[in-house]
């Protein structure tokens, strides 16, 4: 009853300063997260430009063309700071994508994206163990594969797929990668939203090893040529931004 009788008797002009200094510090704080977004966005602008890649602000039909790892735990509505392009790997050229996904308003990790020329069977799953990876909809537990977990739609074609090789390449991918996937013709992987184009560069390099173990070259087909038999409506998208 004291607190109560000493909250009353406290004057309302202490209130109110209360109350802006509480609004102040919040404008300050989105000040700063969009500072933070903008400086971003530049720096994702002008790394598309230094490859010679193209890049736009949105795009919120890309994410839909995929349901696993980070994509569906995370449930993106939009992609953002889209940036397409190709890359050469030890196999040959091949087309990437890397964006930021955003849910809810909130940009919660950066998805990088490798092409292979081939469908894969099976969606394959990669989690790290510290990560709470589990989420409505998981695919089944394959079990422990490297120092990751391995959720497949499909164990048995998950298992033709996963190979020491793949796992070594997968293992190598680094702790802040928290899920790497194969879904439809792509090698996916989830990565934090604060990483700048040195280890985007380094992650795509890696993926694209991955995507030489799952879908080597044979000696009549090419990254330039080739076009899977699906998927056709990703690159649709990227044919739309000019990509």
């Amino acid at each position: 009853m004291g607190d109560t009788l000493f909250a009353v008797g406290i004057p309302a002009w202490i209130w109110f300063v209360i109350a802006a200094a509480a609004a102040v510090a919040g404008l300050v704080l989105l000040g700063v997260d969009r500072a933070r977004e903008t400086s971003r966005n530049r720096e994702r602008a002008r790394w598309a430009q230094l490859r010679g890649w193209q890049y736009v602000e949105e795009d919120d039909r890309l994410p839909q063309q995929w349901t696993g790892g980070a994509i569906g735990y995370f449930g993106a509505q939009a992609a953002v700071n889209v940036v397409a392009g190709s890359t050469f790997t030890s196999d040959g050229r091949r087309p990437v994508f890397v964006f930021d996904i955003e849910a809810d308003g909130v940009i919660p990790a950066v998805i990088v994206a490798v092409r292979c020329n081939r469908i894969h069977p099976v969606l394959l799953e990669l989690w790290l163990a510290s990560v709470p990876f589990q989420r409505a909809e998981m695919p089944e537990l394959l079990g422990p594969v490297g120092q990751r977990y391995a959720f497949a739609d499909d164990l048995t074609a998950a298992r033709t797929i996963i190979t020491d090789e793949l796992v070594a390449a997968a293992d190598a991918l680094g702790g802040d990668v928290g899920v790497a996937w194969l879904e439809n013709e792509w090698v996916l992987a989830s990565v934090a939203p604060n990483v700048g184009p040195s280890r985007l560069e380094r992650l795509l390099r890696d993926l694209g090893e991955i995507a030489d173990i799952v879908d080597p070259f044979d000696s009549a087909t090419s990254a330039a040529t080739a076009e899977p038999e699906a998927g056709a409506t990703t690159d649709e998208r990227a044919r739309e931004q000019g990509f």
